[in-house]
């Protein structure tokens, strides 16, 4: 694979570091040309070379946030719009809602699970918060694991999350992680309460 050059070279450690969605310059390319918009027009409306947003469009370079953030900008769209692209497909118009503590209770050993949005069949994510009750990886007679990937984020306390391949990390509140939820993992609340999280698994 041939590596493209980067309009603005970011490290791990800078915080405009951008994982760019697959398919970037397409996608600036539809949403440009579905308002009706020329290069010249977009250049003035992002504040980006003509011939800058001809090479984002072409997949010849690889820009940074901090460039992805004008785009965003100046195409008047939203971030999700370049990671998930528009079907032709009619609009099913599902929607749930659930009122804090109304959730579906499902109570385990180790964990208190609260399901959200569960009159909703056949959903691509799995919505619940969870008030940690484990306090010791001992608790766990073996690893959970399940299809599809997981997001946490600790919504409430500490947890350290523990996971197969990686060292147990400790998560506090605000912090979140992303990860394949065949990999055994477990969370261990650390805190003085019970810690509390939101997961979402997707299928």
């Amino acid at each position: 694979m041939v590596s493209r050059p980067s309009l603005e070279t970011a490290t791990a450690s800078e915080p405009d570091s951008f994982v760019e969605p697959l398919e970037l310059g397409k996608r600036v390319k539809e949403i440009r040309l579905a308002k009706g918009w020329t290069l010249e027009e977009v250049g003035k409306r992002t504040g980006i070379a003509r011939s800058t947003l001809s090479k984002i469009e072409n997949d010849q370079v690889s820009p940074s946030f901090a460039i992805v953030q004008k785009l965003i900008k100046g195409l008047e769209m939203d971030l999700p719009q370049l990671f998930v692209e528009a079907s032709d497909y009619s609009i099913a118009g599902r929607r749930d809602i659930t009122r804090k503590g109304k959730g579906e209770p499902h109570p385990t050993a180790t964990y208190e699970h609260e399901l959200l949005n569960y009159s909703i069949s056949r959903k691509k994510m799995v919505p619940f918060k969870t008030t940690v009750r484990a306090r010791s990886f001992a608790e766990f007679k073996e690893w959970v694991r399940h299809d599809g990937e997981e997001f946490l984020l600790v919504l409430g306390g500490k947890v350290n999350f523990f996971s197969e391949l990686y060292e147990p990390i400790e998560l506090k509140e605000g912090d979140s992680v992303y990860y394949d939820a065949t990999m055994g993992h477990a969370v261990v609340s650390t805190s003085v309460r019970d810690a509390e999280i939101l997961w979402v698994v997707a299928r």
